[in-house]
């Protein structure tokens, strides 16, 4: 027997935590993936985007590799195109 939440008269976000309520907003992208795109869409290699957060190129290609799946992208120029649709390249 399935209950929804509203039927039982209580909103979904009270139930869910703060971190998955920001996540869903985010296309599920972590904070760091998020710092990532952005630099992505500012044209940065992988490398550049290592030196930049401290991190190797090869966690870099792994964030990245997430952020592809996650946002259902082929390539780091629609990645971007799909972050910004988001809302993830504002200030």
């Amino acid at each position: 027997m399935t209950t929804s939440l509203s039927a039982l008269g209580e909103r979904a976000e009270r139930r869910l935590s703060r971190r998955v309520l920001v996540q869903a907003a985010n296309g599920s992208l972590t904070r760091r993936e998020i710092e990532v795109v952005r630099l992505v869409a500012m044209g940065h290699t992988s490398r550049e985007i290592a030196r930049e957060l401290f991190l190797s190129p090869r966690t870099v290609e792994s964030h990245v590799a997430n952020i592809l799946l996650k946002l259902d992208c082929r390539s780091r120029a629609d990645a971007a195109r799909r972050a910004s649709e988001l809302g993830l390249l504002g200030t």
